[in-house]
């Protein structure tokens, strides 16, 4: 009995030294922790949009809030835009031990526009007159991604990831003045392109 003690106090310590030596980079970080950065150009998001996003069931669902900005010349009057992004990459394809391609990524966003014309004068316009809202859009994306893989140091086994990606995307308000006239509009028309750099932290 004596000669079994060492081996049962040996077995129970294992999980306990496992868990003590284990790398933090093997432990996925939790859904709330900031994952990357971003920066965006267009894609109705504005002419140039930046913030941070968060990521979850490793990695492949992504969430990102952007601030954009969209100078008077363009615009009438200059526009800042709240974007918040949800997206899903089922899959990533390895092409070399640096580049990764997620040659699929779906998701929706919700945005809202400050700065809009005609978007409060009193008495200007009567009740119903815009049947959609001036400021608010909620649409759905399409797109693809590359991403390099950035050397590891030793404090991070784990390589960061600078993407390069593409959004095609639309909303309400294309979707439905596509389909209430036909015969002005084209399917490009209900169509948005979006470009943009992330970067892991």
């Amino acid at each position: 009995m004596r000669a079994l003690l060492p081996l049962l106090w040996l077995s129970a310590a294992t999980p306990a030294l496992s868990q003590s030596t284990a790398s933090p980079d093997s432990v996925a970080p939790p859904w709330y922790r900031v994952h990357h950065a971003a920066l965006q150009t267009a894609g109705g998001a504005g002419l140039v949009a930046g913030g941070v996003g968060f990521a979850a069931l490793r990695d492949r669902l992504e969430t990102d809030i952007l601030v954009g900005y969209v100078p008077e010349k363009y615009a009438g009057s200059a526009l800042s835009i709240a974007t918040l992004k949800v997206q899903y990459s089922p899959y990533t394809v390895p092409l070399s031990p640096k580049l990764q391609l997620r040659p699929l990524t779906v998701g929706a966003y919700a945005s809202y526009t400050h700065g809009v014309i005609n978007d409060g004068e009193p008495n200007q316009y009567y009740k119903g007159y815009y049947w959609f809202s001036t400021d608010t859009r909620v649409g759905i994306l399409l797109g693809s991604r590359l991403s390099y893989l950035l050397p590891t140091t030793p404090q991070r086994t784990q390589p960061r990831r600078l993407a390069a990606y593409y959004e095609l995307g639309t909303n309400d308000l294309y979707v439905v003045s596509y389909f209430t006239n036909l015969t002005g509009l084209s399917p490009l028309d209900l169509l948005t392109l979006g470009l943009g750099l992330k970067l892991d932290f």
